[in-house]
């Protein structure tokens, strides 16, 4: 046992013993056990609740998904007759086979790689420009360029106009028709000027000032480093908005070695279902409409195998940067 003289002087002298390593190995009833805070019958009903809450939502989300990868794997018939549920029938390739040998497929993945790229990083470095500036409280006239910002939101010009911009601009039918007309987003630039008016202070700005530090310098330098979950939350934005994008591609590109995978995979299925709808002879006429519900799936999830991919290497920069702004220390 181990002796503790009392030294703050307020009593008088006194011992107090604790049981030391060797002897709690040797008395194991002597060591001390954290306490747990006792949860009350309400805490309990609450948390059960919300597990079941929480499952629900699970399920509401993952069963269609199930859905869909198990009907892309299973046989037309079983497809169409709506034998699949979350597990494949009569397992099977051929959709992606179908989907696949469409040489169309593969210059439509490589034409939305590039947009996805591309356009990505033009929206990422454009919002950074323009939040970065809207973050500083000393910018003259900060609140109207916001106000006027947060409009275009609010109220944007419509189709027609847009695409006259953009035939006047020359972009018609050109791979920067998809990159540059929605480089940015009004969401976006909010996000981001709030994060740095919030996580990159004043003091922080100033001290670079009186280092000589210029206001290009302290963004790259400075602001880019500390805004990496933010940076890689609107980059996350932007891939899935372009990669998804179709619209666009619809109003803009005619040329079909333009078109992105989203419109390839829209025009596969509307030849499908044109085809099946044209067919004379009652048994092609069946085989051809299972195999355009068939290819719905595949190219469902073909679709979405990219964004899949890419989303798990930017998830803790997400869960970081999803609470932009929600405490302030």
């Amino acid at each position: 046992m181990s002796l503790i003289r009392d030294t703050t002087g307020t009593g008088p002298a006194r011992h107090t013993t604790f049981p030391d390593p060797d002897t709690s190995r040797r008395f194991p009833f002597l060591r001390r056990t954290p306490r747990r805070v006792q949860e009350t019958k309400v805490d309990r009903i609450f948390l059960v609740c919300t597990y079941l809450l929480l499952l629900t939502f699970l399920a509401v989300v993952l069963l269609p998904l199930l859905n869909i990868v198990a009907s892309s794997f299973s046989a037309p018939t079983a497809v169409t007759s709506g034998q699949v549920l979350f597990w494949p029938v009569d397992f099977t390739l051929r959709g992606y086979e179908v989907a696949l040998g469409n040489p169309q497929i593969v210059t439509g993945f490589l034409n939305s790689l590039f947009y996805t790229v591309v356009g990505t990083f033009i929206s990422v470095v454009l919002t950074i420009a323009l939040a970065f500036p809207l973050s500083r409280r000393s910018l003259f006239g900060r609140g109207p360029v916001m106000g006027v910002v947060v409009f275009t939101m609010l109220f944007s010009g419509g189709v027609i106009p847009t695409y006259l911009v953009v035939q006047n601009l020359g972009m018609l039918d050109t791979r920067w028709a998809m990159v540059l007309p929605q480089a940015i987003g009004v969401w976006q630039v909010v996000i981001a000027a709030t994060y740095l008016r919030t996580m990159i202070p004043d003091e922080l700005y100033e001290a670079a000032q009186l280092d000589g530090c210029g206001d290009l310098r302290f963004l790259w330098k400075v602001v880019v480093p500390l805004a990496k979950p933010m940076i890689a939350v609107i980059a996350l934005m932007y891939a899935i908005a372009q990669w998804n994008g179709y619209f666009d591609a619809l109003l803009y590109l005619r040329d079909a070695d333009l078109h992105p995978i989203q419109l390839v995979l829209r025009n596969i299925l509307i030849l499908n279902s044109e085809a099946a709808g044209g067919a004379t002879d009652p048994t092609k006429m069946l085989e051809r409409r299972q195999m355009a519900d068939l290819l719905k799936y595949s190219l469902i999830v073909i679709a979405s195998v990219p964004v899949l991919l890419i989303y798990p290497f930017v998830a803790r920069y997400f869960t970081k940067g999803i609470m932009i702004g929600a405490i302030k220390g």
